[in-house]
C-alpha cells in the first residue's frame, strides 16, 4: 500500500494539483477570497446532485482554512476511498461549467486528453492508499 511516507505519493498529489490548477480562471468569492479547484469540485459535484461524502468530510475539518488545503484533503480522501476518477468525471460532465472555470489550454477541455487522464485515474483505483486523513 501507498502511505504518507511514499515519495511517489507526493509526486502524484503534486501532479494532480498541477492539472487541476493549470489554466484555471481566477475567480473570487463574494468576500474577495480567491477560488481554487476545491470550489470547482464542490460546484461540479453539487450540479450532479451528488451528496459526496468526501466534500462533507473535508468541510467538517476545522483546521483547513484555505481552498487549496481543502482541495488537497479531498484528493487524499478520494485516493483512500478509490473515488478520485469517478468524482472528477462527474465534475467534467458539463462543458459549460468547465469553460466557466478553465481557459482553453486546460487538458480538461479536450475530450481526448480528459479521457486519457480519467483512464489513468481509474487505474489508480487498483492501488491501495493508507493515508492519514
Amino acid at each position: 500500500p501507498v502511505t504518507d511516507g511514499s515519495r511517489e505519493l507526493h509526486s502524484l498529489c503534486a501532479q494532480l494539483e498541477f492539472l487541476l490548477q493549470f489554466d484555471l480562471k481566477e475567480r473570487r468569492s463574494f468576500f474577495g477570497q480567491r477560488k481554487d479547484y476545491w470550489d470547482f469540485l464542490c460546484q461540479g459535484l453539487a450540479q450532479r446532485r451528488q451528496e459526496h461524502e468526501g466534500i462533507r468530510f473535508v468541510t467538517s475539518l476545522d483546521k483547513l482554512k484555505t481552498p487549496v488545503g481543502r482541495g488537497r484533503a479531498f484528493l487524499r480522501y478520494c485516493l483512500v476511498h478509490r473515488q478520485l476518477a469517478e468524482s472528477l468525471q462527474l465534475c467534467f460532465l458539463d462543458p459549460e461549467t468547465l469553460c466557466e472555470w478553465y481557459y482553453a489550454r486546460s487538458p480538461f477541455l479536450s475530450p481526448r486528453r480528459r479521457a486519457e487522464i480519467l483512464g489513468i485515474l481509474y487505474e489508480l483505483d487498483g492501488v491501495t492508499f493508507h493515508l492519514a486523513l
